[in-house]
């Protein structure tokens, strides 16, 4: 009998012993912290019978939503942020999910953009990675800068407004001396022109002054010393090449009658000949028709009263009037040969352009 007595006390101190040993490597596997151990494995029991919601997307709503976390965030905050985001639908599922997957130490402060067809497991990895953000936007040929602040308002992913961008590029904006200097751009004039033309992936916190300075170093990189020096080398400025390559692209429909157009001008400013430009007319009335382009009569031609109507002014205009793509800039630096001095509309609606060497071939080129 005591010898069973012994036995039976042996194997008890033996199991309290084999359950300290299983408490002491269940906490120290935990990091110290038991308690939490036990609730995330509660939680994960939990989830397993909501498996549905969590990767179900809030809606087919295709739309992009510009998301913040901002530095200091709590997982909590950041989950009624989406909820009230309307990104999620159950911010407590998203919380329960990122504890139990370990996420929620992880969330980056940053920018997002993320969709409501995504669900609550893809948004909380997406949080983890700011690296996969970017902003795609798109500034296209022959646009003013008054064009890309508009583009800016609509586009909703961006942290500013249009308007606190035109403010940095506008006439009487500080011009970037470097830039300034390297161009020929006068004191005072606006960054007409300058704008490069391109599709660019740009970070999510980017700023409006950041996104000018972006524009102008893709200008100077695209246009290069090459083209710098050509127009050295011809007595003129960057700024007086970029003028005339804005009237060039405003002009042409085909990039391929770039260098005939580009001749035309340049025989014209080879004897102080008008250049009677269209799209300069349009310019000068700054958008007081309801329009920044918009459709003008032959009265307008002397009516319009702008340093920049070259139907009453001699040589190129103050400054660009839109920003030129690298194709019109090259042909204002290396237009075609010929001896043409007007080009009109062709009448096949094909938006080409017949040339002429005079004035009785340009008005038999009417329609």
């Amino acid at each position: 009998m005591r010898r069973a007595l012994h036995l039976l006390l042996f194997l008890g101190i033996s199991l309290l012993i084999i359950a300290a040993l299983v408490l002491a490597a269940v906490n120290f596997v935990s990091g110290g912290n038991l308690l939490d151990s036990a609730q995330v494995l509660l939680l994960r029991l939990q989830l397993q019978s909501r498996q549905g919601e969590l990767t179900a997307p809030y809606s087919s709503n295709q739309d992009t939503v510009r998301f913040e976390i901002l530095p200091g965030a709590s997982a909590a905050s950041i989950a009624a942020d989406l909820a009230a985001a309307t990104l999620i639908s159950d911010a407590r599922l998203f919380l329960d999910f990122a504890r139990v997957e370990g996420l929620d130490r992880r969330f980056e402060a940053s920018v997002y953009f993320l969709k409501q067809t995504q669900s609550i497991a893809q948004i909380a990895a997406a949080l983890t990675d700011s690296s996969k953000s970017f902003i795609s936007f798109r500034t296209v040929e022959g646009a003013r800068i008054e064009e890309l602040a508009a583009s800016i308002d609509n586009n909703k992913l961006l942290g500013f407004s249009g308007g606190e961008f035109y403010a940095f590029v506008a006439i009487g904006a500080p011009l970037p001396a470097e830039f300034a200097d390297w161009a020929g751009i006068p004191a005072g004039a606006s960054l007409e022109g300058y704008m490069f033309p391109d599709t660019y992936q740009l970070p999510p916190d980017i700023s409006a002054q950041q996104l000018r300075d972006l524009l102008l170093r893709s200008f100077r990189a695209r246009v290069g010393e090459e083209l710098w020096h050509a127009a050295q080398a011809q007595g003129l400025s960057i700024h007086q090449a970029v003028t005339l390559a804005s009237i060039i692209e405003r002009e042409a429909v085909w990039r391929d009658e770039h260098p005939l157009i580009a001749s035309v001008y340049r025989n014209r400013l080879a004897i102080n000949m008008l250049l009677e430009a269209d799209p300069t007319v349009q310019y000068g009335l700054q958008g007081g028709r309801g329009s920044w382009w918009p459709q003008i009569t032959r009265a307008d031609y002397q009516r319009v009263e702008s340093p920049y109507n070259t139907y009453r002014h001699a040589g190129l205009p103050p400054g660009p009037i839109a920003s030129p793509g690298l194709s019109a800039i090259e042909a204002a630096l290396q237009p075609a040969e010929s001896e043409y001095f007007y080009f009109r509309a062709a009448c096949d609606q094909s938006f080409r352009h017949n040339f002429a060497r005079n004035f009785e071939e340009h008005l038999a080129n009417g329609c």
